[in-house]
């Protein structure tokens, strides 16, 4: 007879972690590719806006208004993202945080929108800030996101 090797349960484990932890990524760790394409999208859409404000025909006063809203709008998103994300994870966030950042991330929309609707300019050119502006404002939740994140894992690590 062959002599057979038993082994137990909890050696089994052991091989099964051992292999499993070397060639299984976590599902919720953001890809390089994606960190990228938040980015990628952040820069797009800041640097379009921006290049059309630099370019448009409007007063200075006028290009100083849309590139404010476009920083407070950023803020404002990067602000409610982070408000979310702790709500869900149990960190206390006081309900008036919770709320004005929601508040600015509104204002700062309609801002836009009150400003595009009442210019003197082309359609075309008030969808093309309409867009970049979205896409910024999307971009920096995504690039908020993929940071906390990568935060969140490294600690996982340590």
């Amino acid at each position: 007879m062959e002599q057979q090797a038993f082994s137990t349960s909890e050696e089994k484990t052991k091989k099964i972690k051992r292999t499993t932890n070397t060639t299984e990524k976590n599902p919720f760790k953001p890809t390089p590719a994606f960190i990228s394409a938040a980015w990628a999208a952040l820069g797009v859409g800041m640097i379009a806006y921006c290049v059309g404000l630099w370019n448009a025909t409007m007063e200075l006063n006028e290009k100083g208004y849309y590139f404010t809203i476009l920083l407070f709008g950023l803020f404002s998103v990067v602000s409610v993202q982070k408000a979310v994300r702790d709500k869900m994870e149990d960190i206390p966030v006081t309900a008036i945080y919770y709320g004005i950042s929601w508040f600015t991330t509104i204002a700062a929309i309609l801002l836009l929108v009150v400003g595009l609707w009442n210019a003197e300019m082309e359609l075309s050119e008030k969808g093309f800030y309409g867009m970049s502006f979205t896409l910024s404002l999307f971009a920096a939740v995504a690039v908020q996101k993929n940071t906390r994140d990568i935060s969140a894992f490294a600690n996982q690590d340590n």
